[in-house]
């Protein structure tokens, strides 16, 4: 008879549970890291023009500058993921909040561009950090029935993120009349970070962080904490507790190192959430080509006036596009659940092939009236379902896929991985752009799209079966 684990019957518990206001109020502090991604990318890009009227940067310095997030969240998705399996996940939701604060200050008060490359970094290492440690986290403290929802709503933060920079750097540009508002931008991203920092100090560490490591009071008491309601149901399992499943959980919590992502049984999971995710990433930047295409067509009032008439009309702009981001995300949460990750990355990645192809079309038509309706319709397709794709499926498949000892490791590595893609197209497509022009890196980054498409088809898998529905499988047969 196949016995059930005292890890198995608390997941249970978990999983079928209703979602309560203690994990509702848990998802929101998780999602710190993914909101100042989004405030970040947004802030940096309205602050950078009041930045070189000030210190007149050479291309080649805005260009380090511009990179330095990403730069930073390679180096802290990277070091995140293991130390949060081996530190465990609260620790780290509170260290990375206190780098995103070093760094804001470091921007904010820099004379020069090596203290505002240096803060911006290490903003861009506590992001790095927060991504692969809050997706193992909303995955292992919410009911499975909400889990993937809630794990693409995680994400859609970044596009909330970048409303509420929107919002605040429209009501200093407006209220406040001074180049030196770059410094009020860039502090703000500390002031966020340690507002969650202090509400995270009240949050309990994962529970299925502590069994791995073989913590089952801990673990009990932080399901408690979790789920009030199951106390006394959390109390009667763990009171069966023996001296020899303790033992042996114990010596089954030692931390594997990187390595094993590539070992024959997780190398293919390893491929289809890192790959696609880098791929994305790569594509992303392709259509930033067009962005000031479409913010010409937003707005062209500023274009008569001084740096920060210019900048409030950038920042009028890159709000009207973060609106279809929003949606696009919208859509995922919608539609992730519903028709599963692997389909919504393939259809994803297909919408963004068609979106640059039109892009391409677009630029060949540039005298015609169809240019702008093509732009916009090109830019919206690739954008809303980039976000209802692989945007939200890439974040959701390493805490999906890999278990609890090796699930913040996995999502550390995809993210930095696709933070290398990124930097790719940071530092490349400008250098194509000027060489091949823009619709060959266009053409290009629709093959990139479709190369993500393909590798999904191939590697995909869906994780149909979780942890307590296997649970009830065992005590059924059993």
């Amino acid at each position: 008879m196949a016995e059930i684990t005292l890890s198995q019957r608390l997941t249970l518990l978990l999983d079928a549970s209703p979602l309560n206001g203690i994990q509702r109020w848990l998802w929101v502090l998780s999602t710190g890291g993914t909101l100042l991604d989004g405030f970040a990318i947004f802030v940096l890009g309205v602050a950078m023009p009041l930045v070189i009227a000030v210190f007149h940067f050479t291309p080649d310095v805005v260009g380090l500058i511009g990179a330095s997030l990403v730069l930073g969240a390679v180096f802290g998705a990277g070091l995140g993921g293991p130390m949060a399996d081996h530190f465990g996940r609260k620790p780290l939701m509170l260290a990375d909040m206190i780098i995103i604060c070093a760094g804001a200050a470091a921007s904010a008060l820099a004379k020069g561009p090596a203290m505002l490359f240096i803060g911006q970094f290490l903003v861009g290492v506590g992001i790095g950090i927060d991504f692969p440690v809050s997706s193992s986290y909303v995955s292992e403290v919410l009911p499975r029935r909400n889990r993937a929802r809630l794990m693409v709503a995680t994400i859609a933060c970044q596009s909330l993120g970048m409303l509420v920079a929107a919002a605040i750097t429209l009501v200093l540009l407006k209220t406040v009349e001074s180049l030196q508002n770059w410094r009020l931008f860039l502090a703000s991203e500390g002031v966020i970070a340690f507002l969650f920092f202090l509400l995270r100090l009240s949050a309990p560490d994962s529970p299925h962080w502590l069994m791995a490591r073989g913590r089952f009071a801990e673990a009990a008491q932080a399901f408690i904490r979790i789920m009030p309601e199951q106390r006394e149901a959390v109390l009667q399992v763990t009171s069966h507790v023996g001296n020899q499943s303790l033992a042996s959980t114990i010596a089954h919590a030692r931390m594997p190192g990187l390595r094993i992502l590539f070992s024959r049984a997780y190398r293919t999971r390893t491929v289809l959430v890192a790959v696609p995710w880098f791929l994305m990433d790569i594509a992303t930047y392709g259509v930033g080509l067009f962005t000031p295409a479409i913010l010409g067509a937003v707005d062209i009032s500023g274009r008569g006036g001084g740096a920060i008439a210019q900048d409030l009309v950038v920042a009028k702009g890159s709000s009207a596009i973060d609106l279809f981001l929003l949606f696009g995300f919208i859509v995922g949460i919608w539609a992730v659940p519903k028709f599963g990750r692997i389909r919504m990355q393939v259809i994803g990645f297909a919408g963004m092939a068609c979106g640059m192809i039109l892009l391409v079309i677009a630029v060949y038509l540039s005298n015609s009236s169809l240019h702008i309706p093509l732009v916009f319709t090109g830019f919206i397709l690739f954008n809303v379902l980039m976000n209802a794709g692989p945007n939200s499926t890439t974040f959701t498949l390493a805490p999906i896929l890999f278990p609890t000892q090796l699930r913040a490791t996995a999502s550390g590595f995809a993210a930095g991985v696709a933070k290398i893609g990124a930097t790719f197209g940071v530092f490349v497509l400008p250098i194509l752009k000027g060489k091949f022009g823009v619709p060959a890196v266009l053409g290009m980054m629709a093959g990139v799209s479709l190369l993500g498409l393909t590798v999904t088809l191939i590697f995909g898998r869906e994780d149909t079966e979780s942890e307590a529905a296997r649970t009830a499988r065992i005590a059924k047969n059993g």
